[in-house]
């Protein structure tokens, strides 16, 4: 029976300061990395130790998992790295203060945004600040200028098919550290959670989700390892 580990990244700066972030760089705070190596912690209390470490090619995303990694004694673990796990493109909002963001557009319209599974933010202008077209990373890809959750996963999805089920399916174990709303995308995926379901679940920063699977990688069980700082469950483990 394969497990999987889905660990959204320690609190990063932009966390703290309270702003849309999406496919920005930036780094983990303090306590971001003391939340990846406590995650490294839970999952050698666990006995997980990952065939993979699969991850988005954000800072963020990749220290934890390098930091979780190097807390358990892991670093032999092979990491691939791939944007189609990086956190939702937040569009034009990306940058913004939430909170001023809210009361100029009201907080019922914010949530639409942030929450809805197919509304997406209004696009990044052309030129913007944080346009990622030029960024090498992205070289020879569709750069969106905003994302929905569904959009997410339709980027997502194809991912988990083509490179992460194969591993799972070959009976490895497997670590994915990502973002909130690409590990969203494959909870709603796995759980086949609603779309009207999906606004309700909520990924906490640096807390393991341990999820075992089946041989048609249908969850049998999952928990999240730090008790003290879970969130609801999209079914119960």
């Amino acid at each position: 029976m394969p497990r999987l580990i889905l660990l959204r990244h320690g609190q990063s700066q932009w966390n703290l300061e309270n702003r849309f972030t999406g496919w920005v760089d930036v780094d983990l705070t303090a306590e971001g990395e003391a939340q990846a190596r406590h995650s490294g912690t839970l999952m050698a209390d666990a006995g997980f130790h990952p065939a993979v470490l699969f991850t988005s090619v954000l800072t963020r995303a990749k220290r934890t998992g390098a930091l979780a990694l190097q807390t358990a004694g892991m670093t032999d673990v092979p990491v691939i790295e791939d944007w189609r796990l990086n956190e939702r493109h937040y569009g034009g909002l990306t940058g913004l203060d939430k909170a001023e963001t809210a009361l100029k557009h009201g907080e019922d319209q914010v949530k639409v945004w942030r929450r809805s599974y197919d509304i997406p933010p209004p696009p990044m202008a052309p030129g913007s600040e944080w346009d990622f077209t030029a960024d090498p990373r992205y070289a020879g890809q569709t750069i969106p200028d905003t994302e929905s959750l569904k959009l997410t996963l339709e980027r997502v999805l194809p991912y988990w098919n083509d490179a992460i089920a194969p591993r799972l399916r070959a009976g490895e174990d497997v670590l994915v550290a990502a973002h909130g709303n690409s590990l969203r995308a494959i909870v709603k995926h796995l759980f086949s959670v609603p779309d009207d379901r999906i606004v309700g679940v909520e990924i906490p920063t640096g807390n393991p989700l341990e999820i075992d699977l089946d041989a048609d990688l249908k969850p049998v069980t999952a928990r999240y390892l730090d008790d003290a700082r879970a969130q609801p469950l999209p079914v119960a483990a």
